[in-house]
């Protein structure tokens, strides 16, 4: 699943891709770039001190910059259609000085959008219409119907993450890939001066109400700070961070908003070699899960030894957590949560 970062020019951007991804800061390029972030997980780091493996491996998000995306583009609507390919989207908002105006940017870029999604909408039911005088088909007669109740959503200015559908209305206009559809996280990226209330940083600058919606977040950044800390040891990086009120990195808290925005989860396996997280959707069965590791788990799966991580922290080793059966036996219809330890049994 890929991320798109947005913004209009100047807001900081390319600045947080680049901490993100640590890529290469390039300021004169304006294409599109893409880049893998690592996904910060303190849990999986404190199994790293239980069992000190040799190798240490986090979750990673796909992330798109969508340098495109400038006032000019969303005018002719090239940058609307640069964003059709990403699932998710962050928008970056300027808040580091008057100029910025972070309230009316959402407002706008979200117009633009159910602009996009209205035309889309209408071009379709043109088709469906031309089909039906063919052959009126149940399944041209339900797409019309959905496609009409969407139009009203957008001709009344709402996005269509705030449109109820069923699972197979969803399956059937995803094809679409509306923007107004996409999970949104609304990023502030404030000054100095306000890096360390960050908490409240959201209300300050009028996006409460942006946050009604479903499949919407915020998450502020001081992106100068973040910029400064970037290259300096973690000690030294924790004292700057300390000095600010702040308890870790900002793009530390983006990373995982972005990862929950897009409805992910972590598991872990754990051992000498490795400790590893493993990206799952929210809702997972314990077989599919098992794919995630290697596609011959799931096809050969019988049952997934599970525990806790703080459980088996606290027992101290996977020795103890057997000899006290805490280690429990979970078949392939288990659904598996955020942060647990698992080792698959099979028969392959």
């Amino acid at each position: 699943m890929k991320t798109g970062i947005i913004g209009l020019p100047q807001v900081g951007k390319t600045s947080l891709f680049s901490m993100l991804t640590r890529a290469e800061v390039n300021l004169a390029r304006r294409e599109d770039r893409l880049g893998v972030a690592e996904v910060p997980d303190g849990r999986l780091d404190q199994l790293a001190e239980l069992y000190h493996p040799r190798k240490l491996t986090h979750a990673t998000i796909e992330l798109a910059e969508v340098g495109s995306l400038t006032p000019e583009s969303l005018r002719d609507g090239s940058g609307i259609a640069a964003l059709r390919g990403v699932d998710a989207l962050v928008q970056v908002l300027r808040a580091y000085d008057e100029a910025g105006a972070p309230a009316a940017d959402v407002r706008n870029l979200e117009f633009d959008m159910i602009v996009s999604d209205l035309g889309q909408v209408e071009k379709r039911l043109e088709r469906v219409a031309k089909d039906m005088k063919k052959q009126r088909t149940p399944a041209l007669v339900e797409e019309q119907q959905i496609l009409e109740r969407m139009k009203l959503h957008l001709e009344a200015e709402q996005p269509l993450r705030t449109f109820a559908m069923s699972a197979e209305e969803e399956k059937r206009t995803r094809g679409f890939q509306f923007l107004s559809q996409k999970p949104i996280l609304y990023v502030l990226n404030v000054n100095e001066a306000e890096a360390g209330q960050l908490a409240t940083a959201v209300e300050r600058h009028g996006l409460a109400a942006a946050l009604a919606s479903p499949n919407t977040g915020a998450s502020a950044i001081c992106a100068k700070i973040e910029a400064e800390i970037a290259g300096l040891p973690a000690e030294e990086a924790a004292e700057f961070l300390a000095g600010y009120g702040l308890q870790e990195p900002g793009v530390a808290r983006l990373a995982q908003a972005i990862y929950r925005l897009l409805g992910l989860i972590s598991f872990f396996t754990a051992g000498e070699d490795e400790c590893r997280a493993w990206t799952i959707a929210r809702g997972t069965p314990a077989v599919e899960a098992a794919g995630a590791i290697h596609s011959d788990l799931s096809k050969h799966f019988i049952r997934a030894e599970v525990i806790g991580w703080q459980e088996l922290l606290t027992l101290g080793s996977e020795a103890a957590a057997r000899a006290q059966g805490k280690l429990r036996l979970e078949g392939k219809d288990y659904i598996v949560l955020d942060g647990e330890v698992m080792h698959i049994r099979h028969s392959g």
